[in-house]
């Protein structure tokens, strides 16, 4: 299991985040997340150069692989403690962000069954938005908890 790490210091303060060092997610990141007073969970970075494309917009990519991240922390209570995988993820994109801007993604769980997690949700950039998405995640059952689990 990755490990969660508490940020201590700077803009994302208190924030949480995955300790995902030589991964894609730390490529595109950092991304991070924490509860919302309503436990709603929302996900946030700040748009960086790296994350535009060739006009100076994000990458379209780079709002894709933030909307995966959100999903998978829109479902975190139903995932419980399980590990999973995007089966689908739709997107509609509105407007674009910009270097600077604070990004922020939220969403809610649509429907949980035993084995897949319906999530819907959207990114900002402020008031505006700039993608909306929806998407299915396959939970996988817990390690010793299958038919014949022997551990």
């Amino acid at each position: 299991m990755v490990a969660k790490v508490t940020v201590s210091e700077g803009e994302f303060a208190g924030w949480r985040m995955y300790d995902l060092h030589g991964t894609f997610d730390q490529v595109v990141g950092p991304f991070y997340f924490k509860p919302d007073p309503d436990g709603r969970m929302r996900c946030a970075f700040r748009a960086e150069p790296k994350h535009m494309n060739a006009g100076d917009r994000m990458h379209g990519g780079c709002l894709m692989t933030f909307a995966d991240i959100a999903l998978f922390q829109t479902a975190y209570q139903e995932m419980e403690g399980a590990s999973g995988v995007t089966v689908s993820l739709d997107s509609t994109f509105i407007d674009g962000a910009y270097v600077g801007e604070l990004v922020e993604a939220t969403g809610e769980v649509v429907r949980a069954g035993k084995s897949l997690i319906f999530v819907r949700g959207q990114i900002n950039a402020g008031e505006r938005i700039l993608m909306t998405f929806s998407g299915v995640i396959r939970k996988f059952e817990k390690r010793g908890q299958g038919p014949g689990a022997t551990d």
